[in-house]
């Protein structure tokens, strides 16, 4: 499972290292360092903008994810379906690091996220997100705003 927050960089070509963490979950955890790259969830920050960043899965996740949306296992409604199909499917690569370490990402997903210079990479649990740094510190004030409050529910999680 991917975990843990690391801030690095990207170059001015689109290259970033891919934390030495996340390559060893990819490869001893999935037993395949592929991965797909695409467009994160946006997060609204209430004010009429939404944080974006990307999220990379496993190739096997990535495989088992598809297969669900195609099937509208979610049972949504067909224009959030085919949203859904755009905003994730469409955008989505396959991508591996380099003998550095490194991943090229994509110019249009960089665009999308604005990535420029400091970037976080943030373990999900069987993903991983990349967010700007700037993003990032909204999205998790963002988050703050939106954690639950119910001790009882926490509690069941064991938080």
């Amino acid at each position: 499972m991917f975990g843990g927050e690391c801030l690095t960089t990207i170059d001015t070509k689109g290259r970033t290292s891919i934390p030495v963490r996340f390559r060893e979950v990819l490869s001893q955890g999935f037993g395949d360092e592929r991965f797909v790259i695409t467009k994160a969830s946006p997060v609204d920050f209430g004010d009429g903008s939404y944080g974006r960043g990307l999220s990379v899965y496993p190739l096997s996740e990535w495989q088992e994810l598809e297969k669900k949306i195609q099937a509208n296992e979610g049972g949504l409604a067909l224009a959030q379906l085919n949203s859904l199909k755009r905003l994730v499917l469409g955008p989505a690569q396959e991508c591996s690091v380099d003998k550095l370490g490194r991943v090229l990402i994509p110019p249009a997903l960089r665009l999308h996220a604005a990535l420029e210079r400091d970037l976080y990479f943030v373990g999900m649990g069987k993903r991983f997100d990349v967010w700007g740094k700037e993003t990032y510190s909204r999205v998790n004030a963002q988050d703050e705003r939106n954690f639950p409050q119910d001790s009882a529910a926490l509690a069941e999680l064991g938080i």
